[in-house]
Order: C-alpha cells, then sequence, then structure tokens
C-alpha cells in the first residue's frame, strides 16, 4: 500500500466513525430533568393508575378469598385434561418401548432358531434323527 491509500482510507474510516457516532448521540436517551421540574403529565398517566381504580382491582379479589364455582370448574377441568393428556402420554411410550422389546426378542429367537438349525445340519450324519446335541455314545 502506498502512503496516499493508507491516508485516504484512515480519513475514510474516520468520516464513517463521526458519522456514526453523531447518529448514535442523537439517538440517546435525554437527562433527566432538574429538581423544580415536573415529568409531562402524559408519562405519569401510562404508569400510574387512579387510586379508585387500584382499590377495585385489588378488591375484586384477594389472595385469601374464596375462588367462584365457576373458577373451581374451569380448574378441574383443566387438571382433568392434562391428567388424561400425560396419561395418554405416557400410555404411547409404554406401548412403543414394549413393541420395540417384542421385535427384539423375536428378532433373537429368529437369529436362535436359525443357528440352531445350521448347527443340526452340519452335524447330521444321516444315520440318526436330527436333534440337537446328538451324540454317539463313546
Amino acid at each position: 500500500m502506498s502512503w496516499r491509500q493508507v491516508i485516504l482510507l484512515s480519513s475514510l474510516l474516520a468520516m464513517v466513525l463521526l458519522c456514526m457516532l453523531q447518529e448514535g448521540t442523537s439517538a440517546s436517551v435525554g437527562s433527566r430533568p432538574a429538581a423544580g421540574e415536573e415529568a409531562p403529565e402524559g408519562v405519569k398517566e401510562k404508569i400510574f393508575m387512579q387510586e379508585s381504580d387500584a382499590s377495585n382491582f385489588l378488591k375484586r379479589r384477594g389472595k385469601r378469598s374464596p375462588k367462584s364455582q365457576d373458577e373451581v370448574n374451569a380448574e378441574n377441568t383443566q387438571k382433568l385434561r392434562d391428567d388424561e393428556l400425560r396419561r395418554e402420554y405416557y400410555e404411547e411410550q409404554r406401548n412403543e418401548l414394549e413393541n420395540f422389546a417384542e421385535e427384539q426378542r423375536d428378532e433373537q429367537e429368529e437369529r436362535t432358531r436359525e443357528a440352531v438349525e445350521q448347527w443340526r445340519q452340519w452335524h447330521y450324519d444321516g444315520l440318526y434323527p436330527p436333534y440337537l446335541y446328538n451324540r454317539h455314545p463313546i
């Protein structure tokens, strides 16, 4: 790189950084109002409720107040539905496991049967019936 390219590249980089810093300061959050100044009323209304609304909200149902029958019925229905879904899920998992175990058992039995059949055919001498462990007496 020649010295002209280095200077041009560094000045271009400096310009990009200055542009980014200028945008960043314009998007930053403003400082807090001074001690004598009040926050705008619109902000207070968004954050705080009226006192009557707050008391009605808290009186509607406290922590220890009894639930209405509709609430109890809805909770019980939800619990029953959850229990049924859980039961179905575990039943499906159990069936899949049983099917897998049965397939594994069947495959093992088939391999064992084939091995025994091959052993019988190999050791059969034509004189005796092809029984397993058919050995001549010594």
